[in-house]
C-alpha cells in the first residue's frame, strides 16, 4: 500500500483538528455528557470510520479495506475492555462525575501518543526482522491465556491499578486531598501542591502504556501497513470517552468480553506465527500441503463472529443473573 506523505499529513491534521475541537471547545467546560450528546458523538465517529474504510476500498482495493476494518474492530474491542480499568480508576480515586470527562480526554490523548510511538517502533522492527512475528505471536498467546486466567480469578472487590510510577508521584510530591476542578496543581500557603487529578492522569497514562503493549502486536497481526495501523487506532480511541458515559453500567454486563478477546488475540497470535513460518519457508520444509497464510476475510469472519457471540452470551447471562437474583430485604 503506497501512502503518499500528503495523505499522512492530511490524516494527522484532521486528527489534530478533531482533538483540538474536543479539548478546547467541548473539554473546556468539564461536565457529564448527556445520553444524546454521547450517542451523537459515537455515531459520528463510527460513521467516519466506516466512510474512511470505504475510501480505502475505493483507493487501494478490498484487501486493505478489510485489513482496516479488522484492525479497527479489534482495537475498538480492546479499548472497550480497557474502559473497565478506567471505571475502576475513576471509582477508587473518587473522581467527580463532572471531571471524569476531562480525565478521560487526557488519558485518550496519552494513549494516542504511546500507540504512535509503538506503531513506529513496530514498523521498524517488522521491516528489518521477520522473526519479530514469532515474538508478537507468542506475546499475544500469553496475553490470551492471561485474560482467561484473570476471568477465572475475577474478584468483585477490584482495586485501582497501582505501579511504581504512581507510588513515586504519591511519595515524592505533596498533594491535596480534594479536587480543584481540572487543575493538576494548586498553590496553597505559598506551596505548590499536586491535586488528585494528577494522580488520576498518571494512573490512566501508565495504564494506557500497558494497553499499547497488547494492542499494537494484535493489529500488526492483521495488517503490516503502518498507515492502517495508525488510523485504526485513532478511530478506535475517538469516541471512547463518550462511550464511557453512554454505556455506563452496561459495560459490567459484558461478562464474557475478556473470553471473547482472548479468542481473538489467540487467533491473531497463531496468525502471526503462521505468517512467520511462511516467511522462513518452514511450512514447505515441514511438508505442509497448504499455505499457512490466513486470508483477511477469514480474520474478519472470526473477529465479527466472536464479538457477536460474546455480546449475545454476555447479555443473556446478565439477564439470567438479574432474573434469578435474590430479592433485597426491605430496609427497616
Amino acid at each position: 500500500m503506497d501512502v503518499h506523505g500528503y495523505a499522512w499529513a492530511a490524516t494527522i491534521a484532521i486528527m489534530v483538528a478533531i482533538l483540538g475541537f474536543d479539548i478546547f471547545v467541548i473539554g473546556r467546560r468539564p461536565h457529564e455528557p448527556s445520553m444524546k450528546e454521547a450517542g451523537t458523538a459515537i455515531g459520528v465517529f463510527v460513521a467516519l470510520a466506516v466512510v474512511f474504510g470505504l475510501g480505502v476500498w475505493g483507493v487501494s482495493g478490498p484487501r486493505y479495506a478489510g485489513e482496516f476494518f479488522a484492525g479497527w474492530l479489534t482495537e475498538y474491542s480492546l479499548s472497550i475492555d480497557n474502559l473497565f480499568i478506567f471505571i475502576i480508576i475513576m471509582t477508587k480515586l473518587k473522581v467527580p462525575r463532572e471531571l471524569q470527562q476531562f480525565a478521560l480526554l487526557v488519558g485518550i490523548v496519552l494513549a494516542l501518543v504511546f500507540r504512535g510511538i509503538f506503531i513506529a517502533v513496530g514498523a521498524a522492527a517488522i521491516d528489518r526482522f521477520s522473526w519479530v512475528f514469532f515474538l508478537f505471536g507468542a506475546f499475544l498467546l500469553y496475553t490470551a491465556i492471561r485474560l482467561v486466567l484473570d476471568y477465572r480469578n475475577h474478584d468483585d472487590d477490584e482495586e485501582a491499578p497501582d505501579n511504581p510510577l504512581i507510588r513515586f508521584v504519591r511519595r515524592r510530591f505533596p498533594s491535596t486531598d480534594d479536587f480543584d476542578g481540572p487543575h493538576l496543581t494548586v498553590k496553597r500557603d505559598g506551596k505548590r501542591l499536586i491535586t488528585p487529578m494528577l494522580i488520576v492522569i498518571v494512573a490512566l497514562g501508565s495504564t494506557d502504556l500497558l494497553f499499547a503493549l497488547d494492542s499494537i502486536p494484535a493489529i500488526y497481526g492483521l495488517t503490516q501497513e503502518p498507515y492502517l495501523v495508525f488510523t485504526a487506532n485513532v478511530f478506535a480511541l475517538m469516541g471512547l470517552r463518550q462511550l464511557y458515559f453512554l454505556l455506563g453500567g452496561l459495560l459490567r454486563k459484558l461478562v464474557y468480553l475478556s473470553i471473547g478477546l482472548s479468542v481473538i488475540l489467540a487467533f491473531i497470535g497463531f496468525k502471526l506465527i503462521f505468517h512467520a513460518m511462511h516467511e522462513y519457508h518452514l511450512d514447505e520444509r515441514l511438508g505442509i500441503p497448504f499455505s499457512l497464510e490466513i486470508p483477511i476475510w477469514l480474520s474478519l469472519v472470526v473477529i465479527i463472529g466472536t464479538l457477536t457471540v460474546t455480546a449475545v452470551a454476555s447479555l443473556v447471562k446478565s439477564r439470567w443473573d438479574d432474573d434469578h437474583a435474590e430479592p433485597t430485604a426491605p430496609a427497616r
